[in-house]
């Protein structure tokens, strides 16, 4: 799966455009996306123990974990969601480390990562969708995921289309930090108007 760097790997190397913050973003939104998918997991357990057991994460009407925990959509494959962060998150904290030690994984790997971290995203836009407009409460933790989930799919891409045309690539690359602020806020313009009723409320 990974092998040492070689004279092959270098014009790989030389036209990737954040050799050094791929690494580090896969290692530590990794680790957040894992530890919060293992909260979850936790609060989940705890509350099919206790059907009366209220997550440390429901704050709120519209901040509430519970609310999201007890729906179909928090199994989706039968199982609760945050499983599959447990092992995608720690898959993508391991190549983050590994790739901080100098590995240089083969082009196989980078498409195989590419296609988990982009069922990622699809998935979390899925949910999404489901939190806003069908269940109509916001899980905090959840949130988390989301907000690594689209930087890790956004570079990893970005790393993957090193090898495309020159143009396009220059312009995703160029103005990496702009697509990336540009997909938060409407995210965070989609939570507000949808929950405009309730955040007006207080104040």
């Amino acid at each position: 799966m990974l092998h040492s760097p070689s004279k092959l790997d270098e014009p790989r190397a030389a036209t990737d455009p954040f050799p050094r913050l791929l690494p580090r973003l896969l290692l530590v939104g990794g680790l957040i996306g894992f530890v919060a998918s293992f909260v979850l997991t936790v609060e989940k357990i705890a509350l099919l123990k206790n059907p009366a057991y209220v997550p440390s994460c429901s704050i709120n009407p519209v901040l509430s974990c519970g609310s999201i925990m007890r729906t179909p959509q928090a199994e989706l494959f039968g199982f609760p969601n945050p499983l599959l962060g447990i092992a995608g998150f720690a898959l993508v904290t391991a190549v983050g480390a590994a790739l901080l030690a100098g590995a240089r994984p083969r082009r196989w790997f980078w498409l195989g990562l590419q296609a988990g971290v982009t069922a990622g995203a699809v998935f979390i836009h899925w949910l999404i969708f489901q939190s806003l407009y069908v269940i109509g409460a916001l899980c905090p933790y959840c949130m988390v995921v989301w907000a690594v989930t689209m930087p890790i799919f956004w570079y990893v891409s970005l790393h993957n289309l090193s090898g495309a045309s020159s143009g396009p690539r220059r312009k995703l690359t160029e103005y990496h930090t702009v697509t990336l602020t540009v997909w938060y806020l409407a995210i965070l313009t989609l939570i507000g108007i949808r929950f405009w009723s309730y955040w007006s409320s207080l104040l």
